[in-house]
């Protein structure tokens, strides 16, 4: 099948990628013209696991193609997915203004019938804007569908997630729609919920508002342990094996992050404000992940009495392990925080440097955790790479001001950090 990709960003890469993988002929457009240039070249401007290796052999096969014009991705392509970014305004509510123009587009250069798809996370009634706008900015009286096929990729494991997904969503309204889609699918093992685009669209907003509930539900059952002494994470143990709830996002911390959680929850919180019901939960959910990060300041303020004048290694800057995303990333929130009350801050992260740099002024930045550790007075864990989960310790107490580690993700045991001499302190233990 040949595919159109509009917007060549995280999602729109992954998944033209992984549609070209399953022997499609895709064309990923987007209007960045110095990322297209890159992407010819097979550089990827983003880190995720297999995605480098996954478009160099399907650019050499000749399955998966760059171009800036969407002319060029509209004519000669069945599908059209549409993958810009919906970033949030200053209230929380998602920017449509990108969908908007890529539909105005599509509609100028549509010369027989398309399906257009949102891939896009959008709020509930996209769909039929959409469709509003190509219709009135089409030439000639050219039929066309518009449908919604919400993604479900997790940073660090999105080419899984494509390619072996827990479910396939598709909201049409047409046979034929639903028809094409079922075919571009039929590739995939994974069960295809078919609705309406309206159900399909509130999916998105409805699973990721869940997992987000999850975290900061799990969140401040870890503030009630350490009032009562109890450990959160055998608590969450015990809660994820009853098969109602469910291991996964049970894990206590500093908070939720990335480009989905936060802004979702506000768009989701913004569309139930506009229908007229007030959705406490989620609202509720938002206040306890801004707090979690103030505590985790002022855990590491408690621990050291003064901060000002303190050195502060922080281990971790990505919101998440596997991915150099910084989008929202607590270590944002936390490192500024730090610096405002006056504490010298060195970092490192495994993959996220580089984009930390355009963030971040006035810290110092290393080369490995050894590093960040020498002369300072704590180690604040941020994000659990799997590179921490294996230090050694006792070479990092020896290194250290101060044996004190204040862990906001859980890494270590508390009793071999005792017994090995460190002063630590987790989250909900």
């Amino acid at each position: 099948m040949n595919i159109c990709i509009i917007g060549a960003g995280y999602v729109g890469l992954v998944t033209g990628a992984c549609f070209s993988d399953l022997g499609n002929k895709v064309i990923c457009v987007d209007n960045d013209k110095k990322k297209i240039d890159m992407l010819k070249k097979s550089k990827i401007p983003f880190y995720e696991k297999g995605l480098e290796d996954m478009v160099r052999r399907n650019m050499k096969a000749q399955r998966l193609s760059f171009s800036s014009s969407i002319k060029e991705g509209v004519r000669n392509s069945l599908v059209i997915f549409i993958c810009v970014g919906t970033p949030p305004k200053a209230n929380g509510e998602a920017d449509l203004s990108f969908v908007e123009d890529v539909a105005c587009e599509i509609a100028k250069n549509l010369t027989s019938y398309r399906l257009i798809v949102e891939k896009s996370t959008v709020p509930v009634e996209t769909g039929k804007w959409v469709e509003h706008t190509i219709k009135i900015n089409v030439k000639k009286k050219i039929k066309f569908d518009v449908a919604s096929n919400p993604e479900f990729l997790r940073e660090g494991t999105a080419i899984e997630d494509f390619l072996h997904p827990d479910r396939i969503v598709i909201g049409v309204e047409s046979k034929r729609a639903k028809e094409i889609l079922l075919d571009l699918y039929k590739g995939i093992d994974a069960e295809i919920v078919v609705a309406d685009i309206k159900s399909a669209e509130l999916i998105k907003h409805a699973s990721n508002s869940f997992l987000a509930i999850k975290i900061s539900f799990m969140n401040s059952v870890a503030n009630i342990c350490e009032r009562t002494n109890a450990d959160v994470i055998k608590v969450a143990h015990g809660l994820g094996l009853d098969t109602r709830i469910g291991k996964e996002f049970l894990k206590s911390g500093i908070g939720y992050g990335g480009s989905c959680f936060p802004k979702d929850v506000d768009a989701f919180v913004q569309i139930s404000d506009k229908l007229g019901y007030d959705f406490g939960i989620l609202k509720a959910t938002r206040r306890v992940n801004e707090q979690q990060k103030a505590l985790f300041v002022r855990k590491i303020e408690e621990a050291l009495w003064i901060v000002k004048d303190k050195t502060i290694g922080v281990l971790g800057l990505s919101f998440k392990p596997q991915t150099d995303d910084m989008r929202s990333a607590p270590s944002i929130d936390i490192i500024n925080s730090l610096k405002e009350n006056g504490a010298k801050i060195k970092a490192y992260d495994p993959q996220a440097m580089k984009k930390a740099k355009t963030i971040f002024k006035g810290i110092t930045f290393c080369n490995d955790p050894y590093q960040v550790a020498k002369n300072s007075d704590a180690l604040a864990i941020v994000t659990e790479w799997h590179e921490f989960e294996v230090l050694d310790l006792r070479r990092i107490k020896k290194l250290m001001k101060n044996p004190l580690v204040v862990d906001g993700r859980n890494v270590f045991d508390p009793k071999k950090m005792k017994k090995l001499g460190f002063k630590y302190i987790s989250i909900g233990r």
